[in-house]
């Protein structure tokens, strides 16, 4: 998994599947919240996203009003987010991935 970031936005290239990809992503939010009230997502190819991710970033929505969109590429992950409730809160848009 690669992630970067610009201004308020977190690019992440491959599966988020463990908890050391959990860590890097906090720590790539962690900075941003200091001047970024609002964070956008750009999973480019990520098929899954793992509970604790979910979970910090519902966290950051409901305790710190945070704003989250999330752009993402595949199909089923954002079905499964769809199904789990979540798009609303986490402003969940698919986008096409021609990389």
């Amino acid at each position: 998994m690669e992630v970067s970031t610009s201004f308020n936005t977190i690019t992440i290239k491959g599966n988020i599947k463990t908890i050391s990809d959990y860590d890097v992503i906090v720590a790539a939010i962690e900075p941003l919240l200091d001047s970024h009230r609002d964070i956008v997502f750009h999973l480019i190819d990520s098929i899954s996203l793992t509970s604790s991710v979910i979970r910090y970033l519902h966290g950051l929505t409901l305790k710190k009003g945070i704003g989250i969109q999330m752009h993402i590429a595949d199909e089923q992950l954002f079905s499964l987010l769809e199904e789990l409730g979540l798009t609303n809160m986490l402003q969940v848009r698919k986008f096409r991935n021609d990389h």
